[in-house]
């Protein structure tokens, strides 16, 4: 079903939908939900188990090695510290191409050390960042299209080091793998993250807001 055909059954903007399907809407109110269940034809209650069931935050602290994937969009530094607290977290692997933001706290330096206060470990994987070439796919809709010309890059050596460190820490302790995108379905980690899953067999969780 298209964004505009569901939209339309439910009774809800384009644009609405939107934001709920990228995590911008924190509360989108009981009404919109419910219309959105009848236009899938689904209960509540089926959504709520089916959330559940799919790594929920709750369910992150109690992993004790592993992968969580998380995005700065829409946080703050001291909450997203926190975060990874809460979700025992001890590396964060940042698979940003360049380790810079115009949000405060996310450049690396700065990162770095507000980590390092919550004695969260840093790693820099640079060769596993997303070009800047291929970022527009994953912004207008073409992700199978970025996730193709992604894996391509990653079969470079610098790119397969990255990731057999990636899998070493994963199976260690727990690991979050960073970038900027709220939403890991519209971001390159996610194919980082089932590369690694599919290799290591480690449990991997979703820190969403």
């Amino acid at each position: 079903m298209t964004r505009a055909a569901l939209a339309t059954r439910a009774g809800v903007s384009k644009n609405t939908l939107m934001k709920l399907e990228q995590g911008h809407t924190r509360d989108p109110g009981v009404l919109t939900v419910a219309a959105l269940c009848r236009a899938l034809s689904m209960s509540i209650d089926e959504l709520v188990t089916e959330a559940r069931s799919s790594n929920p935050l709750s369910e992150a602290p109690a992993m004790t090695y592993g992968i969580v994937s998380i995005g700065y969009e829409g946080r703050t530094i001291d909450s997203f510290v926190a975060d990874l607290q809460e979700a025992g977290v001890q590396t964060v692997a940042d698979v940003r191409l360049n380790a810079i933001s115009r949000k405060p706290g996310f450049s690396k330096t700065r990162l770095r050390q507000a980590l390092a206060t919550a004695g969260i470990g840093y790693e820099h994987l640079r060769s596993l960042g997303n070009a800047k070439e291929n970022r527009q796919p994953f912004w207008d809709g073409r992700v199978e299209e970025g996730r193709r010309v992604y894996r391509e890059a990653l079969t470079g050596p610098a790119a397969e080091a990255s990731l057999d460190q990636l899998s070493d820490l994963a199976r260690d302790h727990v690991v979050a793998v960073l970038c900027f995108e709220g939403d890991a379905e519209m971001c390159h980690r996610k194919v980082i993250i089932d590369h690694v899953v599919r290799t290591t067999a480690v449990p991997v969780a979703s820190l969403s807001l």
